[in-house]
Formats: structure tokens, C-alpha cells, sequence
């Protein structure tokens, strides 16, 4: 079976189980659009071009969980040298993308001894007009200076959604941390992506 037969059966057993295609597209690692061809395979319609990225080996075991979280830090902070930060420029939120940006930023956070937030996007809401929102259960981010932390960058979209929410209810996204960036961004409306790795498609 190959790898992109895989993806259907997953993405056809996903929706079976009653995820949404934004849960769906979250679970695999690819963009609305592919979800959307995986699950109706339209006669005509051209394979979306998107790379799968499989990172289950290092996301299902913590303490390799916990090295990229560090490499993330890493990574932020080397970028950042020479760089001297005033505390208006300093982060005071962890803020964490459902889902599967939730452990990486708790761990950062705890490392940072910060406060956490979770996002959840519109693509996980319901209705006709899902909308994103901040998990009351965790750190508000009005007034905090916000660190945006999660595993991929497929479309760009949430990542928009999330920085305008943010302005939006009066918090300062200074950031956005992810391991990996599928477009190669250098910020998202004006906050500076740091990724660890860049992912390229080159047909």
C-alpha cells in the first residue's frame, strides 16, 4: 500500500470517528485543502501539492519530546544573541496551539518558569462559523507578552488567526516557535517565525 493510500484510510477513519477535517488536517500534518482531496477524491482534481510529516517516534515519547522542546529554546535564543532584551521585549506567556502544540509549550513554560495559555483554532470549533479562542482553564493572555508555540506551519493560516487574536484581545505575540515550517516563512504579519526545520517540496 503506499504511503498516499495510508493517508486516506487514516483520513477516511479520522472523519468515520467523527473528527472535523480541521481535526483531521491537525492529526496528519496537512493543510485543509489536502484533508479535503484525501476525503473526496474529485475526479479532475489535481493531488495538492503538501509533504506528510510523520514525527510520531519523537512526539509518543516525552523525554524526546522534551529534547525538542529544549532544541526550540535553542534555537530561539542563539537567534537572538548579542540581542539585548528589555523587559517590555522579554516574553511572559508560553502560549501553546491545540493540540499539538500543548506539550511542547507546557514544557517550555515549565523550563521558563512562565505562564502557560492554550489555543484552540477555528478548524477545531463547531457550527457554521467556528471560531478560535483562548482556553479558559489556563494563563489569559491580555496584557502578556506572548511566545506562540506549536509543531508545524502547513498553510499559514492559524498561525495569522492566533497573531490577530492575540492583537486583538490585547496581547503581544513577540514570536512564533515551531519544529517545522512547510512554507518558509520569515514572520506572520510581522511576528518572526523561528522553525527548526524548513520543509521544501521540489517537483
Amino acid at each position: 500500500m503506499s504511503s498516499l493510500d495510508e493517508l486516506i484510510q487514516r483520513a477516511r477513519l479520522l472523519l468515520s470517528e467523527g473528527h472535523s477535517p480541521g481535526q483531521i488536517a491537525d492529526e496528519l500534518s496537512l493543510s485543509m485543502e489536502t484533508v479535503t482531496w484525501l476525503l473526496t477524491q474529485q475526479k479532475g482534481a489535481a493531488i495538492p501539492k503538501d509533504v506528510h510529516i510523520d514525527w510520531t517516534a519523537v512526539s509518543g515519547y516525552a523525554p524526546a519530546l522534551d529534547e525538542i522542546a529544549s532544541m526550540m529554546e535553542t534555537r530561539y535564543f542563539c537567534s537572538e544573541r548579542g540581542t539585548d532584551l528589555s523587559s517590555e521585549q522579554e516574553a511572559t506567556v508560553i502560549a501553546g496551539i491545540s493540540i499539538s502544540g500543548i506539550p511542547l509549550a507546557a514544557l517550555i513554560a515549565a523550563r521558563e518558569g512562565m505562564k502557560l495559555a492554550i489555543y484552540h483554532p477555528s478548524k477545531q470549533g463547531t457550527g457554521e462559523h467556528p471560531v478560535g479562542s483562548i482556553s479558559g482553564n489556563f494563563s489569559s493572555v491580555h496584557g502578556e507578552r506572548c511566545i506562540i508555540v506549536d509543531d508545524v506551519i502547513t498553510s499559514g493560516n492559524t498561525m495569522k488567526e492566533v497573531v490577530q487574536y492575540f492583537r486583538k484581545n490585547g496581547a503581544s505575540p513577540l514570536a512564533i516557535w515551531v519544529i517545522f515550517d512547510k512554507r518558509g516563512l520569515k514572520d506572520v504579519d510581522g511576528v518572526p517565525v523561528y522553525s527548526l526545520f524548513r520543509i521544501s517540496r521540489i517537483d
